[in-house]
């Protein structure tokens, strides 16, 4: 039985359990994407054929299609988060998102690389890899504490604090992420140049770029979706999803041809489209096409997750990596976003500490480690995949089944409106 074989097997059971787990697990203290890691683990303690003659448990082999798979449902999830968001922009408006991202990302990722360094011996370069690629929160699996569409509860998806903060937190920190990781792959480099202007063109300039870029397109594409002046070419005529795709790919691609970052030109540009029109019932069409697009991403990343893990991913886990994997998730991301929190205007301490704690990890992390060990190879590359591996298995298992009970206990408490 050949590979290729058992992959279309796999993906045929994947969409079966696309459609029927959601409703299997609906009310119950667990999440979607953890019941496909346990069985993406189950699977891959079965002897299995595995692609090209190498384990499942040797993400080296397969660095590519990791990085492009990753990278593919990231535009997806960025494209309908951005869409999701219907709070006008400010920066009082925004004020939490703003100081999780100013703030709190940036001494995470500090704190993390410390740990890596000191705990586990990486090099500087290589501890900044690591925290980098643990930094991203996930728009996909962050869906049971995310904003939901506002065509089907607009109160949630404006005057939720906690659902908008976690859901704009997550839609522009996988693009942030991407100036620290090429810091720490310069870095590692024999030869890193790191003066001021590599810092401004390589670094900042790309931000900016990305942000203009996703503002125009963004316009561009509400334009001939929303107000051109023939019905033939007015997009929302035709209740088509596929447009969400062009949200997702075209700002990307735009934004990476002038050195942009791609990542927030897409999230910028989903918010514009939304921003331009907030009321037509065509964005609940986009949001069903991606909400279906997410269903099958999520399952697939942490099923392939799991068939690493089961196959020997995690083999020569040290104390020390468990340790670190558990404290970036779940003592680094709560006590500094605590911390960063305190001022803001917002609705109390029980939705600050909600959104303090509830940083989901996810195929962020995966992407970025791609990313990086795909353009620089390091020592102890194996020491990263296991650390990043645990820290988004973690953060499924605890906040897959923390979220849901404890925003909801949260909103009931009315402890979720933004301060006035």
């Amino acid at each position: 039985m050949s590979s290729l074989t058992v992959l279309f097997g796999v993906a045929g059971l994947l969409a079966l359990a696309a459609a029927i787990v959601p409703k299997l697990v609906a009310d119950r203290p667990f999440s979607v994407p953890l019941v496909m890691l346990v069985a993406g683990i189950v699977l891959g303690l079965l002897p299995l054929p595995a692609p090209y003659g190498n384990g499942w448990g040797d993400p080296a082999a397969h660095l590519h299609g990791v990085e492009s798979f990753t990278q593919l449902g990231i535009l997806v999830s960025l494209a309908g988060a951005g869409l999701s968001v219907d709070r006008p922009f400010g920066l009082r408006r925004w004020s939490s998102t703003w100081r999780l991202l100013a703030l709190t990302m940036p001494l995470s990722i500090l704190a993390i690389a410390a740990l890596g360094h000191w705990w586990l011996a990486l090099a500087p370069g290589v501890a900044l890899v690591l925290a980098s690629a643990l930094a991203p929160t996930d728009p996909v699996l962050a869906g049971d504490v995310g904003v939901p569409h506002p065509d089907v509860e607009p109160e949630l998806a404006r005057d939720n604090e906690i659902r908008f903060t976690l859901t704009t937190e997550a839609g522009l920190n996988d693009g942030l992420a991407m100036p620290f990781v090429l810091l720490g792959l310069a870095l590692a480099g024999s030869e890193p140049e790191l003066d001021v202007s590599w810092v401004l063109v390589d670094l900042l300039l790309p931000l900016a770029i990305g942000v203009a870029v996703g503002l125009a397109s963004g316009r561009l594409l509400g334009w001939a979706i929303f107000r051109t002046a023939s019905d033939r070419i007015r997009l929302a005529e035709y209740a088509d999803g596929l447009v969400l795709l062009a949200l997702a790919f075209l700002p990307y691609a735009l934004s990476e041809v002038v050195h942009g970052n791609g990542f927030v030109a897409v999230f910028v540009a989903a918010v514009a489209v939304r921003t331009q029109e907030r009321e037509h019932e065509y964005h609940g069409v986009l949001h069903a096409f991606g909400h279906q697009l997410e269903r099958l991403f999520v399952p697939l990343a942490l099923l392939g997750l799991g068939l690493a893990v089961g196959d020997g991913l995690l083999a020569g886990l040290r104390p020390l990596e468990v340790v670190i994997a558990v404290v970036a998730v779940l003592v680094v991301r709560p006590v500094v976003g605590w911390l960063c929190l305190l001022g803001a205007p917002s609705p109390g301490r029980p939705a600050t500490a909600a959104i303090a704690f509830f940083g989901v990890r996810g195929i962020g992390t995966l992407y970025y480690l791609a990313f990086a060990l795909n353009r620089l190879p390091m020592p102890q590359q194996d020491v990263l995949w296991r650390v990043g591996a645990l820290a988004v298995a973690v953060s499924v298992l605890v906040h897959g089944i923390l979220a849901e009970p404890a925003i909801q206990r949260i909103e009931q408490l009315g402890g979720h409106l933004p301060a006035r």
